[in-house]
């Protein structure tokens, strides 16, 4: 076993369809290919790609909750839970934080496009309102608190999914 996590599986294949894309997902063979749009969403899957993460945040000022200075949503959300408008794009300037808290995943489900054993993890991201579930690279013992920072599959790495971002420990 690698020091680190590695991706398995098919690769996805994405299609532009307008400004949306469009994701197979052959995860059970040619007759069980699943079609997926981002719609509204695929910024932050292109952002992904270009080494990048952004969210969404509330921007109108007669938001009940936000008040039109809302912080970061990971994932993003194409419309405010709170007013029903639809969000800003913004780029978190550091993507780095802490682990919230994880999962030590050692046997995955059908379809599991990670090698096991890896952690699961749920990252608190200054400037970001809510918890970011993702993975991480390193399969050395960790600790909640410990210090991580994001990480991305581009190029040809790239999954087109939310695989392509991921978070390694700061040593």
């Amino acid at each position: 076993m690698a020091d680190r996590v590695t991706i398995v599986g098919q690769p996805t294949k994405m299609h532009a369809i307008g400004e949306a894309w469009v994701v197979e997902l052959p995860r059970f063979g040619p007759e069980g290919t699943h079609f997926h749009t981002y719609g509204l969403l695929t910024p932050y899957f292109k952002a992904l790609v270009e080494g990048k993460l952004v969210g969404t945040r509330c921007t109108n000022r007669a938001c009940p909750v936000s008040q039109g200075r809302g912080e970061l949503w990971l994932p993003p959300r194409a419309d405010c839970p709170d007013c029903h408008r639809p969000m800003v794009w913004g780029e978190v300037t550091d993507p780095s934080g802490y682990i919230y808290a994880y999962t030590y995943v050692e046997r995955g489900g059908t379809g599991l496009e990670i090698e096991c054993p890896y952690y699961q993890i749920d990252v608190k991201i200054e400037g970001v309102c809510t918890i970011v579930k993702s993975y991480l690279a390193d399969r050395t013992p960790i600790a909640i608190g410990d210090r991580v920072r994001a990480r991305f599959r581009t190029g040809e790495d790239a999954t087109h999914t939310a695989l392509d971002l991921y978070f390694e420990l700061v040593r």
